[in-house]
């Protein structure tokens, strides 16, 4: 069995000293939260990568594991599972035994920003720890980006202008690497209560990817570039 890559994430970071002192306050307020940046969650080498944004502040920012532990992370959760890509529907801590199949969750900003509102340069300075990620990736792998932060960062991570993969809910795109994008409104307490993000949409997302992963020569077969609903989070 080939060994884990290196990776140089630590959960001692302080590359955002505005996210630091952040982290600081709310290990403070909260001394039983994680309150740290978070890992991702899932097999290094997963063919689906799932994008975030960052760390919801009593979710993954208190259990220590991406969407786990917030409203985020049960339609999300809900789905990995109905497709086999989670082993179970619900996630509850870090310690609840879920395991991912297949599929790995990250996301753009490892730490807890305020107001849930990274600044560009905290994206950048990020940034490298998702490159890494997306290394990992064997080629015909599918990444899902929740919200169009998370698109911007996988696109910034590859190197590649983003004015040539527009975020769209639905869109695919062919990236480099043959790798494949494909963007999904967030599954945020805000999209879902607003229908913004129903149940449907979102499965028909996860489902599309599942389809392409059966069979990933598909994608450079189809038009390249979005075919989905364009702007939002």
């Amino acid at each position: 069995m080939p060994s884990k890559p290196k990776w140089s994430f630590s959960e001692s970071c302080r590359r955002c000293p505005r996210l630091a002192r952040y982290l600081e306050r709310v290990r403070a307020e909260h001394p039983d939260y994680h309150a740290r940046p978070v890992p991702p969650f899932g097999p290094q080498r997963a063919r689906v990568l799932i994008v975030g944004l960052a760390p919801g502040k009593h979710g993954a920012n208190r259990t220590g594991r991406p969407f786990t532990g917030d409203f985020a992370g049960i339609l999300l959760y809900e789905m990995l599972h109905e497709f086999g890509f989670a082993s179970r529907p619900v996630s509850v801590s870090a310690s609840d035994g879920l395991r991912l199949v297949d599929c790995r969750i990250t996301n753009a900003v490892k730490c807890l920003p305020p107001a849930n509102r990274p600044q560009p340069i905290e994206i950048r300075r990020c940034n490298p720890y998702l490159a890494e990620e997306i290394g990992w990736l064997p080629p015909g792998a599918a990444i899902l980006a929740l919200g169009t932060v998370a698109h911007a960062a996988v696109l910034m991570a590859l190197g590649v202008a983003r004015r040539e993969y527009p975020f769209g809910h639905g869109a695919r795109h062919e990236l480099p690497r043959r790798l494949a994008l494909y963007d999904s409104y967030h599954c945020s307490r805000y999209n879902t209560q607003t229908k913004r993000l129903t149940p449907a949409m979102f499965r028909s997302v996860v489902a599309a990817i599942r389809t392409y992963l059966s069979c990933p020569k598909t994608l450079s077969a189809s038009p390249a570039g979005p075919h989905g609903r364009k702007g939002g989070r």
